[in-house]
């Protein structure tokens, strides 16, 4: 819960954010004419509306579960991550189609000043937006808002294309808008890899090695237990689940043993909700029932 009001929380604040910076471009367009502000302005408006599925998700995952979704709603903050991965990539979709169609179809910038300045407000409130929302989603373990983060740090990118085109206008050189705006589109391909791999690694139960090995290693330092069997972990939206099958050392309490298991992951992994532990007896007595079980 403390967790999803926190995502919720930085989605609130970078919304007005991103809100207000599209506010002071639309004034900017008003008085310049800018037709490449206009589309950015545009793009900067919709993308920040993109915080909203996220929003949804992050309710729907404080939800309790229910007899058909009896796992919670947490896998809504996936489905989230999916939509924005989607919006960016359709993001540099556009600004490609744009900045080719400029190539093209060449087009003089008016009020040069004014636009610079607008691409720098772009690209601060987005740069702002960006740092706030990948460093809460990495504290709170969700890969949707890390995503939302760097979507928001393409958006710079774009308003930052805007500037160095209105400068390379300014010395001379008309083609400079639509040719960084290629390359700004090519960099968002770039970034939005490792976001698709994060995204679909969850949609796949994949989980961080180096959380593996902190459960790994709370465990293997529980007394009483003799080895490990196996050991899963999974995300759920931006919480853990999980469970494992320790062998016990001959003589120890099965349930003593679970509790102790079980305290030390979750010393280890602040993350987890649920985590269950089921001890089977030392492999001299394998064949017999599990000894114990705690969830």
């Amino acid at each position: 819960m403390e967790a999803s009001s926190a995502g919720i929380r930085a989605l609130k604040i970078s919304l007005v954010i991103l809100l207000a910076t599209t506010v002071l471009q639309a004034i900017v367009v008003a008085f310049s004419g800018s037709v490449a502000l206009l589309a950015d302005t545009v793009h900067n408006l919709s993308d920040a509306l993109t915080a909203v599925p996220l929003w949804v998700a992050f309710a729907l995952g404080r939800r309790a579960a229910s007899r058909r979704y009896t796992y919670g709603y947490g896998r809504a903050e996936d489905l989230a991550g999916l939509f924005i991965v989607f919006v960016v990539a359709l993001s540099a979709v556009v600004a490609a189609w744009q900045a080719i169609d400029r190539i093209v179809h060449p087009q003089p910038l008016d009020h040069l000043g004014w636009v610079i300045a607008a691409g720098i407000i772009g690209f601060a409130g987005n740069e702002i937006v960006a740092v706030y929302r990948i460093r809460v989603g990495k504290r709170i373990g969700s890969a949707a808002l890390v995503a939302d983060g760097v979507h928001a740090r393409t958006d710079g990118f774009t308003s930052l294309a805007v500037v160095l085109g209105g400068i390379g206008v300014l010395l001379g050189f008309p083609l400079a808008d639509p040719l960084v705006g290629l390359l700004i589109s090519a960099a968002i391909f770039v970034l939005l890899i490792g976001t698709v791999r994060s995204v679909g690694r969850r949609l796949l139960d994949g989980i961080e090695p180096e959380l593996v090995d902190r459960a790994d290693h709370a465990l293997a330092h529980v007394d009483g237990i003799a080895g490990i069997e196996r050991l899963r972990l999974r995300w759920v939206g931006h919480r853990l689940q999980g469970d494992a099958v320790v062998v016990a050392a001959r003589g120890a309490d099965a349930a003593v043993l679970a509790a102790g298991a079980e305290r030390s992951i979750r010393s280890h992994l602040r993350n987890v909700d649920d985590f269950t532990v089921t001890v089977r007896s030392a492999p001299a007595a394998a064949g017999d029932a599990d000894v114990g079980t705690r969830p």
